[in-house]
């Protein structure tokens, strides 16, 4: 393919979906991600893109929520391999809530295998996908429905949270920094994130590294509720995504990096793939932990300390 046609199909799959990461588009192009990335450049220069944390954005792009249909067609491999990951931290048994999105959808798919579970949600596309699962117990919010994620927001989903006790919650969002936590675009979205996780003694943030370093407008979860991450490794030149995840780590997160089959990764994140997961798992049968609003990042030098990237598993 010539570069000229190559790029119009970029174009065009940008223009489709409103954001596209580099790996999905050179999975489709049928290229690596460093000339996708020289091909994004070039269309940034004219003016019919921008470049973001990992991928492309029409200009303004992130001013907007993107819809279900645009949504469930990024950072597909990249969803599909946190979804894999995140599925481990859930044990027979175990009751949780999870919230809105196409990458809690994956995960839910997921989460069909696991038997003896209770799952609490606001998502209809979450309960879709357990709602023939043998075993699974599908509890919805009320509210009103959304309808560009298919969530149930408002008053309702509120208040059917209160009195709620769960093991763990799992939240996605439109954005991940360290200094401000997981965020979204939307106030009542985020107003509902935020019962889920009061709801729950542990969060577990799944987010692609296309949200790492991106600050939308409302707050959800503080990075000090967040107990897991859960994401993908960023691409080798993306070093803004890179440094938020170590900072997120330096915070006291448990940092856990999904493979991604055909990623453009570093050597440095190859040789994670055989280092211990961080943290010890809690046993599916013992009380949940409460939650610590007041938990801080361990001083330098501290033993207990979070480890650093290198140490961190990567499956």
């Amino acid at each position: 393919m010539f570069a000229a046609e190559r790029r119009q199909l970029i174009l065009e799959m940008v223009r489709a979906n409103g954001a596209v990461s580099l790996r999905e588009l050179a999975r489709v192009v049928q290229t690596s991600e460093v000339t996708v990335r020289r091909d994004v450049r070039a269309l940034e220069a004219e003016g019919l893109l921008d470049r973001r944390h990992g991928g492309a954005v029409l200009p303004g792009g992130f001013t907007r929520e993107s819809g279900f249909p645009q949504k469930s067609h990024l950072a597909t491999a990249e969803k599909t391999a946190v979804a894999d990951l995140a599925a481990g931290l859930v044990d027979e048994g175990d009751a949780i809530v999870v919230g809105a999105g196409t990458t809690t959808q994956e995960l839910a798919r997921r989460l069909a295998r696991v038997p003896g579970l209770t799952v609490v949600t606001n998502s209809l596309l979450v309960a879709q996908a357990l709602a023939h699962a043998n075993r699974v117990e599908v509890v919805m919010t009320g509210g009103t429905l959304r309808g560009s994620n298919y969530g149930l927001v408002g008053s309702g989903a509120e208040q059917s949270l209160q009195g709620l006790r769960v093991s763990r919650a799992f939240l996605s969002g439109a954005g991940l920094t360290a200094e401000r936590g997981l965020s979204t675009s939307n106030m009542l979205s985020a107003s509902v994130d935020r019962a889920l996780v009061q709801a729950a003694a542990e969060v577990v943030v799944l987010a692609d590294h296309t949200k790492l370093g991106a600050d939308t407008m409302f707050q959800t979860v503080p990075t000090d509720l967040i107990t897991h991450l859960v994401t993908d490794e960023p691409p080798v030149e993306d070093d803004r995504a890179a440094g938020e995840l170590q900072a997120l780590a330096d915070r006291g997160v448990q940092v856990a990096v999904a493979a991604v089959p055909g990623a453009d990764v570093s050597a440095a994140a190859r040789s994670r793939r055989d280092a211990p997961l961080p943290g010890p798992r809690r046993h599916p049968h013992a009380a949940a932990p409460p939650l610590r609003a007041d938990r801080k990042p361990p001083a330098a030098g501290d033993p207990s300390a979070t480890p650093r990237l290198a140490d961190i598993r990567r499956r």
